[in-house]
Formats: structure tokens, sequence, C-alpha cells
């Protein structure tokens, strides 16, 4: 793509539907629209990223050897990780281009030349040039104003590397041994702004036999890539770093005022080489200036594109070799002038600037990084000054001058032999070259100046281009097609295009270097001519080895590329240089990009730099701040992702940057045809920087995986770049009723059913006669122990606030009753709503209900402080229940009848409102009996999660029959005493805080949750105090300890949980094992028995199907595949294996209860664990809908169902559960196989998405793990867009980094992209009293615009 072209295109964008755009407060969206935009010159900053391939110790190399012959079967065998089959795989395109040439030959260098007089190493050079030539000017420094501070000559240099030797190898001793001895390895940490220090260090170490390693200066102790550096230099065995004494003042101390260790580094000796702390060598003391052997001389760090640092060795003979080669190469001579805009610490700074240079006794002006930033046109004055011959820069300091040189008239650059360009490999580097020469050929550049090479860290320098008069051939330029190169294969094309990348060559190979291009993955074939492959170089100039990493060594430094039919073509190994290219016409070679920065996208190879340079190339150019733009790839679902992050200038608008962002996906999507999966921006300034002021790439991937980015605008595009999701589900014909039962019989199967005991034979039926009503069971407690207390209700402080013996409730309830009948005149049947807050008195008028012969309701109060959202559920309660009057307390009184109410309702319509605080002391006449048990006892009212309001009604048969099931199942007795955490206004709350004491006649010690609030231990206080066997509490109660009593051990030492037998939650889910095992965990210490926690479930048509009670076996725990519960499916695996989630038991079938599992649709019987609808009969099942609030039409059938086939006489009540049963190993009271019940998951609440059904609270506990500073999650689906509303509770800059890790955990999990995130604060997503939460009110809130987002995203 040559950037400089001025044509103009129109690139048309369809960006998706259009979404609504709400007003938030910092929510955002961006709109379709098609826009122009024209690729101007390119505006580019450093991108300076250093490549790596892994790390693998030796001690690892071993164990992986010892593992090539597997002892076991493969893993493959145990979990058959089926993605294969599931996932879309991308079918090669029939039509996409081949490579057709010849198999290409090995290219050969020109012979390294003979040199007369050579030295044998660089120290003999060293020494030859300072002792005969001292005065001779070596390196010149300059300071941030560009002044010459110091002229280091050949004479200083090799004193001072002399005395540092010298000092080194004899003045530094612990315990009266010397601290080094040859061979040991020394960090050097030197700023970029001190040359001179650095080249004394570097020859000091090399005279002592020391080996230097070059680092950066570690500024802060989180630096980008510090932690790595730390690694290197432990792997290293690095005990002492060489430093100037200015830089030593300036690391961060320790308050010894030692420099503090930093973050995963080894411990080190700090030591300062300035003068004053150097010894003068005794007079018998000489190095041995040796000739250059295989030994290591330096290592040159290097990180990979995973971030991980390795160190490469230098031999001595491969420096000299290379010194040698470039020399050759650039015509390199004595004294000759050269300036260095480079890091002089590595690559072609340190090659040239600080090797060679010696060799050939140059002087060498170094143009620190700080001054470049201040004067861009430095170096170019600085050639101008010194009259240079020759200038080591990068693409971009020709580009930083080009911006600045308008000022300047009297530069010229006509002493210039040779301008380096030092990454010419780079895309962008051509029109860097071809900008710079048009500027400056007026001022004497001559075009054959420009010398773009190629180099990389494990072969060094790989090519160089020669100007003619040292025999280059002319230069060469490639205009190749952006689509074939995807595919690695090179076609011209021409300029015209837009999607054509244009690239210059990097010259001939190197002398005494051969060269071939093999291919990139798997065996080193050689490549076709006409394919890109990676550039492998065999040369007595390459580095040796990754230090101590023998494996990866292997594999990059002995490479043995073989012909098509296998045979080596060398007996010699060649290295891998980690670029991409091809060897072009003239014997030129072409880069085209590197490995660190390939990116595989559906079998195509996207170059990271291209996308960079593409996305610099979009209007407006000044938006991108110093043109720093990070683009790397992430795996999401088994590919490639690319993400594209940059820095905003500091005044960009919200509109620009959206404008910018759709202009870029535009454009990448037309140049390159592959989608950006993620675009993000952040503040200027923010992104990890490398040493000299580029981005540190893998640092930045780190950050975005980690979620530590922070973004401030975010663009996630799943929809166009997901293309490899499995196939939507396709519904099968169903099989018809009789083949499914003979499937099952054939099967073996048996058929889904499974009871509770026997109630009959449990107890005998003239007790059940006798306490078939409620009211009755009071009167005849009230007269045979009217002292016994049945209750007893604790506040916060875990004091008792009331209590009620028998003969307390039977007269309170009498009295309720008389007012009831007469300052309510209400007649028999009539319906009582009572609004109460949890306490006796909700009892008292519960019963008192009953003795009138009325219908009671029981009502949760409304909140005081929250009468806007409370109060309409209870006026819609009282209207829907057709209630004729309302008891409740003076206060609530108050509060239905006040201004604020008025505000909420219509407080005109209330039925009669009678308080019950003082009522007159009357007996009642006679206490109403019914005329049958199958009368109505009392309504249930209870809103779903899916938000709709349902009264279910409760005859006095199925009243006394759920009393007598739970008494059986707990085995309660007058003597036993139960605790009690629950709301008591609906389901088996309701039923064991108002009805099973009566019942049972044990005593319940009743703790409202509220209470919980301003005391989080009165609950497990009171378990510990009355020492309570047996006690109930909601998920809600649950979580509230485990997060709040975690921390407060003074409470805890004196709670004592080991008399609890068993504590149930009260639930009408799927059991959350995670919550009921932490909390086990939290209170293991505590006494509390592992077996003792377990679920209850129970649902609107019959409240109590299973609690695990005292008796029978431990709830058991199976593990089912995720992926076969979206296809209605029940797969069993292992713990552990992959998508696997576990299910826990719901406790055990209550007594009286038969279950059975139905299909959803054809409403046949399943067999054993197979998926389908709960149904259940019993005793004590509701008897219908009072009313359904909300969908009127809500089936009928759910109370009166009945099987398709095989038992078509029992009449079902359907749950509306999905679960299954499975016989277990286990035997249960009666000595039969024990059949387990494992409820999955309420139909209401499934999501159909893509064909199959999803669990809203799958999906959330992913959302949940993707991030520490998620504090709680809710989906639910909007147009079959899937909504993910996430709970911030971190800081709101960390609210962006959200988007991505949810959009990437529900697609690497689930198969599904995510339409829009939406962050919102701590407590917005609302949750009910049973701790469910509510994802229709949520959606509800969501669409009408209420939810005040932090921030919402909606993916493309």
């Amino acid at each position: 793509m040559d950037l400089a072209a001025p044509q103009e295109v129109l690139l048309p964008l369809d960006l998706g539907r259009k979404m609504p755009m709400p007003s938030k407060r910092r929510s955002v969206l961006v709109h379709s629209s098609v826009e122009t935009y024209t690729p101007p010159v390119i505006n580019l900053f450093s991108l300076a990223g250093v490549p790596v391939n892994s790390r693998v110790s030796s001690k690892i190399q071993q164990l992986l050897n010892t593992l090539k012959r597997p002892k076991r079967p493969p893993l493959k065998e145990f979990f058959v990780d089926d993605f294969e089959e599931l996932l879309e795989v991308q079918q090669p395109d029939p039509n996409q281009p081949k490579p057709e040439g010849n198999q290409m030959n090995v290219l050969k260098g020109e012979p390294l030349g003979m040199v007369t007089n050579w030295p044998p190493s660089l120290l003999a050079a060293l020494q030859r040039w300072g002792t005969t030539q001292p005065k001779a000017p070596c390196l010149t420094a300059l300071d941030t104003t560009g002044k010459a501070i110091y002229t280091l000559t050949y004479g200083k240099l090799w004193s001072r590397s002399l005395k540092l030797a010298y000092t080194l190898l004899n003045r530094l001793t612990t315990k009266n041994e010397p601290l080094l001895k040859p061979g040991d390895r020394v960090a050097l940490v030197f700023p970029n702004s001190d040359p001179v220090m650095f080249m004394v260090a570097f020859y000091g170490c090399l005279l002592a036999e020391l080996i230097p390693v070059p680092i950066e200066v570690p500024l802060t102790r989180k630096d980008a890539g510090s932690q790595q550096i730390g690694f290197l230099l432990g792997s290293c065995g690095v005990t002492l770093a060489l430093t100037t004494d200015a830089c030593q003042k300036g690391l961060p101390k320790a308050q010894t005022g030692e420099v503090v260790t930093f973050k995963g580094w080894p411990r080190l000796m700090w030591f300062v080489i300035d003068g004053k702390h150097l010894a003068k060598p005794a007079k018998d003391w000489h190095p041995q200036v040796r000739d250059a052997s295989a030994e290591i001389a330096y290592i040159e760090y290097k990180t990979s594109k995973e971030g991980s640092t390795v160190g490469i060795t230098v031999s001595h003979a491969s420096m000299l070799a290379h010194c040698h080669a470039l020399t050759q190469a650039c015509g390199y001579s004595e004294a000759e002038t050269l300036t260095n805009v480079l890091d002089f610490k590595r690559d072609a700074g340190l090659w040239h600037g600080v090797l060679t240079s010696v060799m050939n006794r140059m002087h060498v002006i170094s143009i620190p990084y700080a001054l470049m930033k201040v004067n861009p046109l430095s170096w170019i004055q600085k050639v101008c000054l010194y009259k240079a011959r020759v200038a080591v820069v990068k693409s971009r300091d020709m580009h930083w001058s080009l911006l600045a040189q308008r000022d300047q008239r009297d530069v010229s650059l006509s002493s210039l032999r040779m301008l380096l360009v030092a990454d010419g490999a780079n895309p962008w580097s051509i029109s860097s070259c071809d900008a710079f020469l048009n500027v400056f050929q007026s001022r004497g550049l001559r075009p054959e100046v420009i010398c773009p090479c190629a180099s990389s860290s494990e072969a060094l320098t790989v090519a160089i281009r020669r100007p003619p008069e040292l025999g280059g051939p002319p230069p060469g330029k490639a205009v190749l097609s952006m689509n074939c190169l995807s595919f690695g294969v090179i076609r011209v094309d021409t300029e015209e295009k837009l999607s054509v990348l244009t690239v210059q060559d990097v010259g001939q190979i190197m002398p005494g270097a051969n060269v071939c291009v093999v291919k990139v993955d798997g065996t080193p074939y050689l490549c076709k001519a006409d394919e890109v492959g990676e550039i492998c170089v065999n040369s007595g100039a390459t580095g040796m080895a990754y230090f101590g990493l023998l494996g990866i060594t292997k594999n990059v430094f002995e490479a043995i590329p073989v012909t098509a039919a296998g045979v080596p073509v060398s007996d010699q190994p060649f290295t891998r240089t980690g670029l991409l290219g091809f060897v072009g016409p003239d014997y030129l070679v072409f880069v085209v990009g590197k490995l660190d920065g390939l990116m595989t996208v559906s079998g195509r190879r996207h170059n990271a730099d291209d996308v960079v340079a593409t996305a610099l190339a979009v209007e407006p150019m000044k938006f991108v701040y110093r043109g720093r733009i990070a683009v790397f790839s992430v795996t999401v679902l088994h590919d490639d992702r690319i993400v594209l992050v940059a820095e905003q200038r500091p005044d960009a608008s919200e509109e620009d940057s959206f404008q910018w962002m759709s202009r870029v996906l535009q454009a990448v999507d037309s140049i390159h045809q592959v989608g950006v999966y993620c675009l993000a921006l952040v503040p200027a300034n923010t992104l990890p920087k490398a040493p000299l002021g580029g981005i540190h790439i893998s640092e930045t991937k780190q950050r975005f995986l980690e979620g530590a980015l922070h973004p401030c605008n975010v663009l996630m595009c799943p929809h166009t770049c997901v293309t490899n999701l499995p196939k939507p589900r396709q519904k099968q014909p169903d099989v018809g009723p009789a083949s499914m039962i003979v499937g099952n019989l054939v099967a073996g199967k048996r058929i889904a059913q499974a009871s509770g005991r026997d109630v009959t034979q449990l107890e005998d039926n003239d007790q059940a006669r006798k306490f078939l009503y409620l009211a009755d069971v009071l009167q005849w407690r009230a007269q045979t122990t009217p002292d016994h207390p049945l209750f007893l209700l604790l506040n916060s402080k875990g004091t008792v606030a009331s209590s009620a013996s028998c003969i307390q409730l039977h007269k309170r309830a009498e009295r309720v009753a008389v007012a009831l009948l007469e300052k309510g005149r209400l007649n028999v049947g009539d319906h009582v709503a009572l609004v109460y807050p949890p306490g006796v008195d909700l009892i008292a008028t519960f019963y008192g209900c009953l003795y009138a012969g009325c219908i009671p309701i029981t009502v949760r109060p409304p909140h005081p402080q929250n009468l806007a959202t409370t109060l309409p559920t209870v006026k819609m309660i009282v209207e829907v229940s057709k209630s004729a009057c309302i008891l409740t307390t003076q206060a609530i009184m108050k509060l239905l009848k006040s201004k604020e109410a008025a505000a909420a309702v219509d407080i005109k319509t209330w039925p009669t409102i009678l308080d019950t605080d003082d009522m007159p002391k009357k007996k009642l006449a006679g206490i109403f009996r019914p005329a049958s048990p199958d009368m109505l006892a009392y309504l249930d009212f209870s809103v779903s999660t899916t938000g709709i309001l349902a009264g279910v009604k409760m005859s006095h048969a199925a009243t006394s029959a759920l009393c007598r099931s739970i008494k059986l199942q707990c085995e309660l007795y007058p003597s036993r005493q139960i605790a009690i955490c629950l709301d008591p206004y609906c389901g088996l709350g309701f039923a064991l805080w108002c009805l099973c004491s009566v019942y049972s006649g044990h005593q319940s010690i009743l703790v409202p949750p509220l209470e919980l609030e301003s005391n989080v231990s009165v609950w497990l206080s009171a378990v510990s105090q009355y020492k309570v066997r047996v006690t109930f509490c909601s998920y809600s109660v649950m979580e509230m300890c485990t997060k709040g009593l975690g921390t407060q051990t003074d409470i805890l030492r004196v709670i004592n949980l080991s008399c609890v037998r068993t504590c149930m939650v009260v639930a009408e889910e799927r059991p959350r094992i995670t919550l009921t095992q932490s909390f086990s965990k939290l209170f293991k210490d505590l006494g509390l028995s592992a077996r003792a926690v377990s679920t209850t479930f129970g649902c609107r048509v019959n409240v109590a199907i299973c609690l695990q009670g005292t008796a029978g076996p431990d709830p058991t725990t199976v593990y089912v595949d995720m992926r076969a519960l979206r296809h209605d499916r029940v797969r069993l695996v292992e713990r552990g294996s992959p998508h696997s989630l576990p299910l826990m038991e719901s406790g055990k079938i209550l007594p009286g209860v038969k279950v059975i599992i139905a299909h959803t649709e054809t409403k046949g019987p399943l067999g054993d664990s197979h998926l389908g609808e709960i149904w259940v009969s019993s005793p004590h099942n509701a008897t219908g809908y009072y009313t359904v609030y909300g969908e009127e039409a809500l089936h009928a059938d759910h109370f009166t169902a009945r099987l398709s086939f095989g038992d078509t006489q029992t009449i079902w009540a359907r749950t509306g559960y999905l679960g299954f049963l499975r016989r277990t190993e286990l035997t249960d009271a009666s000595g039969e196989r024990h059949d387990a019940l494992y409820v999955v998951g309420s139909l209401d609440e499934t999501l159909e998405l893509r064909g199959m059904r999803y669990h809203p609270i799958d999906i959330e506990t992913s959302v949940i793990r993707a991030h520490k500073s998620i504090a709680e999650c809710a989906v639910f689906t909007w147009t079959n867009l899937l909504v993910v509303v996430v709970e911030l509770e971190g800081s709101e800059q960390e609210a962006l980094d959200l988007v991505a890790l949810v959009t990437n955990v529900v697609l690497e999990e689930h198969y599904l992209i995510v339409g829009v995130v939406v962050i919102v604060d701590p407590g917005v997503i609302p949750i009910n009293s049973r701790g469910e939460k509510q994802r229709m009110h949520l959606r509800d809130g969501f669409l009408a615009d209420q939810l005040d987002p932090i921030y919402v995203a909606y993916n493309m």
C-alpha cells in the first residue's frame, strides 16, 4: 500500500443495526455513515517492539524429553473436547492464490575479503588504537541542548577500561573471595544519555573476561516488562550491576538507602564506575588480550511477542566476524565520522556505534533520545557540523525531522555517503525514505545514499543496501497485493489500488553469509520463489543461542532447511531471523513483516505493522497522539482476533473519537479484508512505553487481557469478526410417544420417577385426622400445653424482642377474630391482607383470620425509604387478591395513607384498614370450622423472577399435609428447637414461620433477615446460643454471612456451630454450589459439619418438593456437560473436564411427594438422567392459581397435567423447572436405592439463542469470573441480542476494560456474541427477598432508560 497515494476513495460501511442512543452518564454509540478518506502521507511514530519465541529452562526441557513417550493414554482419551465438530472450520477458499514458482536455492553472499593487518579480536583493535593513537577521538557525547559535553579518546577508553577491569577482578570481594570470576555475567545499567560510561563499562567487562548484559535503567518498580528483565538477570546468574553515579542516585531506594529490589529481579550489588571508584592497576597486572574465540562475549536481551525476555549470546568470534562483514558492506575506513541516533546498548546502535566503530578507529557522535525529543533536527545539524560520512537512524527519526525542517535553511547533507535506515524492514520505512529524500535532495542528499537494512536479534545484520560505489545494484521497489500476501503468496499489483503493500528492498545479504527462505510453520522446507517465508541465515556472524534455553535455541539457531524431497540443503545449521520475506530480482532481499507481528485470522496472515500503517493513514491524521498505536492479536474461540489500541489526543471529543474509530474499521476492512475485533482508545501517554519511547506491545496486550488498560472509548465488532461459531441448532422433528417409551425400555433406561417415603406407614391416621385443621391444633395445644413456648423473635442484638406460648398465641388470635367480625364487619370467606413486619403479630393475625373463617394473605410491608417501588406491589397484591380488609400496625397504617404514599398509588381505593396494636380483650363466641378440608385456608402470593405476580390457593388439607411432610422429614417434636432466618411472606418461608410450629409443637427461633443488616452475626449467634440442630436460611442471608463475617474474627470466637445437623437454604432455583461450599468452608473451623449444608426446592405449584431433613443420604453432586445442556441433553462428565458444570441435588423428596420428569413438548415420561420438566404429585400441592397477574392465560394445566402416555391416570402439577432424576448408588431410609433430583433452572428464565437453551446463571457465572471488579452480573435478551449488565465494584476508569473481557468470556465459554454490555454501579441489579435476580425488572429498567449506567457498549 503506497500511503502517499492521493486518490480519494469512497468506503461504504455497514455497521450493523442502528442502536438506540441512551442518554447516559457516559454512554456511547456509533452512527453508521459513509466516510471518505484519503490515505495521506503516513503519520508515524515509533513502534518499537522486540521479538522472542518462548522460554523453556533446561530443567523443563529435560522434563519434556522424559514425557515424549507417554506412560498413560493421552488426555484426549479422557476428555474429548469436541469443539472441532462444534465450531465452524473455515474451509479454504478454492480460488485462493497458491505459489507457482520454482523452489528457491540457497543464496550465497560475497566472500569476506582478506584485510591486511586485521586485528585478531576486537580487544586487540582497542589496544592498538589506545596505545598508538591515544589522542584520536572515539566518541562524542551531547547534552539535551545539543552541546558536545565530552569527547572520549581512544587512549582514555583504553586506560579507563583497564582500570575498570582491574577493579572488577581485584577490588570487589565477598568474605575475602573475589566477587567475580571470568565468564560471570554483569548487568550494565546506563541511561541513553551516557554513551561514554557505557562504552567504558562494556570494554572493561570484555577485558576482565566478564560477560556484559546491557539492560534499560529501571525507573520505577513497575516498569513495562521490568519483571521479565529480572527473570533474564536471574537466569543469567547476575549478581552485580554497573552504573554511573548520577544514574544510581536516580534509582528508587528502600528505607535503608539501598537500591530497591525490583519486582522479579534477583538481589543485585550496584557498583558505580565513575573515576573516583576505580583503582589504578598494579604495575605487574596486564589483561590477557586473546584472539577471538567461541566463548560468549556479550548477551543482548530481546522481548518476544508474548512478553517473555530472553538473552541472545554473541561469541567473540561472531562479534569480530560481524564487525568485519559490516566494515566490508558499509565500506568503513579509518577515522571516518558517524552519527548514531539509535540506542547504543543493543542492535544496530551497538553494532555500528560501539563495536565496528572501534574496529575501524572511527569517531561516533551519539545523539541521545532526549535531544531528539526536544530537537528532531539535531542529528541532521550534527551531520552537517561534523561533516559525518555515515548516519545510523530509524525511519521515525527521518519522519520527525521532516516535521521540523522548515525553520532550517542552512543544513547540508552532502557529506553523507551512507544513511543507514536500521528499520528498513518496516512497511512504513519506504514512505519515510521517499518523503525525506523529497525534502533533503535539495540540501545535498544524494538518492543512492539512503541504505535501508534488515536485522534481527538472533542473526544480527541480515542485509544492507549498498551504494553503487560499493557495488550495490539499483534499489528495488515492489508493489504487492495485500490479499495474496495474506495467503503467503507474492503477486505484483498496481499502485492505483488501495489494497497493496509497497515495499523497498533491504539490499543484499551480508558478506560471508548464506541465506534461504523457509516455510514459517513446521519443518523448514525451502519456499518457492513467489512464496513468503522466514529468512534464515548461515554465517559466522550470528548469535549463538538463547542463554540457558536449550530447547528453543535448537529450534531457532540450529534449523536445517530441507528441499521439498526432505534433503538438507547444507550440513551447516541456519539461524531463523524472525523476518518474513522473499528474495527478489538482483538477489535483493525484501522483508514484508516480522514473525512477531504475525496475526493469523481464519487461516490468513496479517502483519501488525501493516494494520498500524493503515490506521495511521486515516483522517484526521492528528487524532492519534504522536502516532502511538499498538496492534496485536488475542485468541478468542480458537482463532486470532485483531485488537487495535491507540492513544487519542488530549483535546479529542467523543464525536471525533467515534468518527475516527469507524473510519479505521472501514479502512482495515477494505485494505486488509479482515475485521478488527476490538478498537480501544486510551488517554494520551498512558500506554506502557518501550525504552526509547515506542509502545511496549506485549505489556499492552497483557493489560488488555487483564482488564488493566483503562480505555476511554471502546468499540467491539464481534459480529463481523467471529465467523467460526457453531451452526445454530435446528430443532429435529420430535420422536413419537410410543417410540419414546420403547426407546427407554430397549435402552434399559428406567422411567425417571421418584417418590418420598409413604406417609400412611409413617404415622397413625387418627392423629392426622385430628390435626386436619390448624385452628383446631392451636386450640388443642392451648388447652394441653398452654405455657409451652412456640415462638421467640430475636432483634439485631440477639435478645428476645417478643415471644408467644400456645395460650398467648391462641388468645391474641381470638382478639383478632373479634376485631375482624365486629370492627371489620367481615363475613366468612372474605379475604384479608396482613401487612406486617416479620414477627409474632403476623402469626397471631394469621390464626385470627382462620378463627374468624376469613382467608389470610401475607404481604410484605412497603419500605418507608422506597415507597415508589415497594408500595405498588402491596397495592397490586391487595387488589388482585380481592382483599376486603387490611390488618396492620399503626405505623404502617399511617404510611399507607401518607402524602408520600399518595404519590405512588391511589390511596383512596384502599379497603378497610384496621390496626391491631391495641385490641379489646373480648372472647370469641365460637371458632369457625370449615365444612370440608378442601376449603381454602390461605392464599400465597409471590412475584416470580420474570416479574409475574402469581397467587396460589392452599386448602386446609394441603396445609396440614405440608406441615406433616416437613414434620416427618425434619423429625420435629415439641422438645425441638429450630432457627429460621427467612422472610415469612410466601412459599416455604411462610410455612416454616407461621404453620409448622403450631402443627408439630416445636419452638421456632425467628430471626428476621432485615436484622442482619445491622448485625450480620445475629443468626449464627442464635444458632450457637440455643444449640439449634435444624436451621433454615435464604441465599441472601448465606451471602451476607459469607461476605460479612469472613473478617470479623472477634465475633466468630464465641460462635460454635457443632450442634447443627442440617442447615437448609430455602430456594426456588438451581442450588448455588459455590456459595454453599464457601459458607461450609468458612465456618468449618467453628464446628460446622461439611455435611450439614443443603438446599430445598419448591415452586409455585408446590412450595416444598425437596428438603434434606435429618435422615437419608447426603446430597450428591454430579458434573454435566454445559454444551449438551444447551441442547436439552444431560451428559455426565468427570469433575474438571472441559465445559463441566457441577449440579447439586436439591435435598430429599418429601414424604408423600411423587416426582416425574416429562418431555417439555410431547409431555411424555423421560428416562433416568434425561432433562425435562419436573412434574409433582402430592397431597400438599396447591389447588390452583388464585390469579396470575401479568399473564392471565397462565395455563390451567399447571395443576392438572397428565402424561401423554404411560401412566395417564395420575394428576400432576407442572413446576415450570427443568431438571432430571438419577438413581444413585446410595440407599435411602427405606433401604431402597436413592433417587436424586437435580434442578437445572426455571423454564421461564431460559434464553433461546441460536436455537439453543441457555440458563442465565451459567453466562453470569462466567462473566463474574472475568474480572475482579465485577461484583454482580445479570443477562437478558432484547430483540435477539444478548444484553449483559455488570456491576462495577472498582474505580470507574475500569469500566471500559470490562467490555472486551465480558465479550471474550461469553464467546469462549458459551459460543454467544454479546450484543450490549451495560456497566452500572453496585446495587443496580434488583434482587428479591430470596436472593434471586429480578432480570425482567432490570430489562424494563434498561429499556425505559432508568439504569443510569456508567457506560453502555453496543457490540457491532
